[in-house]
């Protein structure tokens, strides 16, 4: 099968079925774990956390020919693996291919970097919320994520985890930027409420990872992105392709850019509630020797770098890879528009 970058919408059935079939047999509802650094696990029930579709890689090198891939906590030599946990090298007549990824957390907190206290406040910069009840003496922060509008008034669009502590806040709750970890005032830094979000489940595949804030006032933010992504060049999102060339500035790790890797991975991801499983999620590599992302960096707008379009709404990852949601699920499910 010749490399065409395939979007989403336009995978073949047949890999789309094979796919299908490798999550129901090897995509467990297990809960993400920890693994030592000196041991692993070959069992596909903790080592498999995703499975997506891309080109066979050999020795990191993208092949010709499509395949489905096995994203597993840790690529274990043949020779060490019991032959009953030794996954297919096809799947419904479709070439396998295995990857490792480490292990997908949400990316709430970590180094700074995007810290500081803006007005107006942009996307790429530090947010947060402040920790209700016995958690208080937590503090946090993510990325401003996009400024968008249900037609009648301008949000900031970011992450459930970043703007709403998951499912622990209710619509009212106070969000500050800079967030407090990043040194925001609760009695200063107040930028707007938590306004709206789509309920994680942790018993169910989800889609998205998504929250809206609504602003006090309209002035206190601006839509161009922190550099250097800067201004969309459009409110229409592009179908993130296989190949396609990204960047983002997020609140961690600044201005990265990378390379997207899969447009149709189903992962499991841990949360501080427990583990999600998320259907059709957008794979990212760094494409110099940094990675694209780190914690923190949660709720930055993934932007096309051909077409200056979004593509994807950042919210996880590992070491090694980032996973975002299709910034068209995410609009859709919130019912709003980018603002440029």
């Amino acid at each position: 099968m010749a490399t065409t970058k395939f979007s989403r919408e336009r995978l073949p059935d047949k890999l789309l079925s094979a796919k299908a079939e490798a999550v129901s047999a090897f995509l467990s509802s297990e809960p993400v774990e920890r693994t030592l650094a000196f041991a692993a696990t070959s069992r596909p029930e903790h080592n498999v956390v995703g499975v997506g579709i891309g080109p066979k890689m050999v020795k990191g090198k993208p092949t010709s020919g499509y395949s489905v891939r096995f994203y597993v906590v840790s690529k274990i030599p043949l020779s060490a693996i019991k032959k009953d946990h030794v996954l297919p090298s096809k799947v419904k007549g479709m070439s396998a291919d295995v990857v490792e990824v480490g292990v997908f957390r949400a990316f709430a907190v970590g180094p700074t970097a995007e810290q500081k206290r803006r007005r107006p406040a942009r996307p790429g910069s530090s947010i947060g919320f402040q920790f209700p009840g016995s958690k208080a003496t937590f503090v946090m922060a993510g990325t401003f994520g996009a400024v968008v509008t249900d037609g009648s008034n301008r949000l900031i669009l970011s992450n459930i985890h970043v703007l709403a502590d998951e499912n622990n806040l209710s619509p009212g709750a106070s969000i500050f930027q800079p967030g407090l970890l990043d040194g925001g005032s609760v009695n200063r830094d107040e930028i707007a409420t938590l306004s709206k979000f789509v309920p994680l489940d942790f018993s169910a595949p989800n889609l998205v990872d998504c929250a809206l804030a609504a602003v006090d006032r309209a002035n206190l933010i601006s839509a161009a992105v922190l550099p250097k992504v800067g201004k969309l060049a459009s409110a229409v999102p592009v179908p993130a392709v296989v190949g396609m060339k990204v960047h983002k500035t997020g609140r961690t790790t600044g201005y990265r850019t990378g390379v997207v890797f899969d447009v149709s991975a189903d992962v499991k991801v841990g949360y501080e509630g427990g583990t999600a499983v998320f259907q059709n999620q957008v794979l990212i590599k760094g494409d110099t020797a940094q990675s694209f992302s780190d914690a923190g960096d949660s709720g930055s707008l993934i932007v096309d770098r051909a077409t200056k379009r979004a593509t994807a709404l950042l919210f996880a990852g590992s070491a090694s890879h980032t996973i975002g949601n299709h910034i068209s699920d995410v609009l859709s499910a919130l019912d709003v528009t980018l603002v440029v």
